[in-house]
Parts: structure tokens; sequence; C-alpha cells
């Protein structure tokens, strides 16, 4: 691991440092992570169990969470999977040792939101928590007009509702910020390495299975039991567009 350079600092919409939650069982590891987060400006809680987590998480109220998958308790899976039944969405980026490819989808598809597989630069954890944030809206810049309409599909990029046909849709950060992309973009194909690019902010190890992976959830939830909005040029990528 090396350490990290100091850049802006991100911060809460009152101008108070945002908060992170780092958990892992090795406590070299989280003093490391605390070291340098806490050198960009964060507000660093650790934890080093699941169970201490779900406490942390609940006083706290982090705006991000460093989660380690493999903990001797709860692992990180259980912790996710009790945050988000009990309503709580913050940003979670995957901690773990596993490499495989199916740990990435168990991870994503569990709601987490990234993943960083150890070993890993500290320059990386900070860099990718930045990304979360930004797809979290926490430090993204605001148009004049914040409201994005396709068909009877509306965003609202401030207060992050998303709405079809009257019915307001729950998305997880990653999926707000896909969807904004392809708003901002509509009746424009947009590629796979586009999305990689504009929405993770780093090459997600060429796995354009990611995009995939989130291309159907937002389909299961913008265009379940609707006229499709989201379509997929063969070979080229996606659109978003009204219907004819």
């Amino acid at each position: 691991m090396t350490t990290t350079a100091s850049a802006p600092a991100f911060t809460r919409p009152d101008g108070s440092a945002l908060r992170v939650l780092v958990v892992d069982d090795e406590q070299m590891l989280t003093d490391l992570l605390s070291m340098a987060l806490r050198m960009e400006g964060w507000d660093v809680r650790t934890a080093g169990s699941g169970f201490d987590a779900l406490a942390a998480a609940r006083d706290f109220e982090p705006d991000a969470m460093v989660l380690d998958i493999m903990m001797p308790d709860l692992d990180g899976m259980a912790v996710l999977q009790r945050l988000r039944h009990s309503g709580n969405d913050v940003p979670v980026l995957f901690l773990t040792a596993k490499d495989a490819v199916a740990d990435r989808v168990a991870g994503l598809t569990a709601g987490g939101d990234d993943y960083v597989t150890k070993p890993f630069s500290l320059e990386e954890v900070v860099a990718r928590l930045r990304g979360l944030m930004r797809r979290a809206g926490t430090a993204s810049t605001r148009d004049s007009e914040p409201i994005l309409r396709v068909g009877d599909l509306s965003l609202n990029e401030d207060s992050h509702e998303v709405v079809r046909g009257g019915t307001e849709i729950d998305l997880t950060a990653t999926e707000f910020e896909l969807l904004r992309f392809l708003m901002r973009n509509q009746r424009r194909v947009v590629s796979k390495a586009q999305i990689l690019d504009r929405v993770w902010n780093y090459d997600f190890g060429g796995r354009s299975s990611v995009v995939e992976l989130y291309i159907s959830y937002l389909r299961k939830k913008i265009d379940a039991g609707h006229e499709p909005l989201i379509h997929t040029v063969r070979g080229v990528g996606y659109m978003i567009k009204a219907p004819q």
C-alpha cells in the first residue's frame, strides 16, 4: 500500500466534513485507511466487526462506508443486507481479498456500490470513495435546471427523486448516476466504455458485464410495467428515449 497525496476535500452541504465508516477486523489496515482519509479531510470512524459496524452506522450516520467482506462474526454481505433492510442506503465500497468475478458481482448484487481487492493503494480507496460521493450527488455540480425528463420519467438532480408515471422509484447511488448519464444523453447512443468512464470514474477492470448488470437493474425499476425507455443498440451501447 502507498500513501495518498492531499487533494481538495469534499464536504457536506453545511460545510462539515464528509463522514466515512471504515470496517475491517485488521487493526493495522483500519489505522492506515483512517490516517489517509483524515489527511483528505474526511471525518473517520472505524469498526472491527460486523455487529460493531451496524451500531456505528446507526450512531455515526456516515456518508460512505468501506466494508470488509470477510469478518469473523458477521460478514460484509450480511452487514450490507441488514443496512439495506433497515432503509439505510449509504454508499458502500467493499474491501476484500477475493478477486473472482463472481465475488465482485455478488457484492454489487447485494447492494454495494463499488469493490476494491486487497492489496490496494490508499490512493485507489480515496479515489473510489470520491467517485461514490460524486455518484451520490454529495459534491456534484448542479445545472440551473435540476429536472431531467424523458417521456413520463423525471429525475431531480438536486433531491435525487426519480418518478415515472406518478410513481416514485427508489434507486441506489450508482443506479441514479447511470440513469442521469443516460437521460443527459437522451436519444444518443452511449457505449459501455463511456458509461464505465462516466459512472464509475475509473477502469472497472475492463468488465463491461458490470454495465450490463446495472442496465438490467434499471430496466426492472424504470421500464417494468411501462413501454420501454432504455434500449440496447446491439454492438454499440445503450440509449434512452421517449416512446414515439
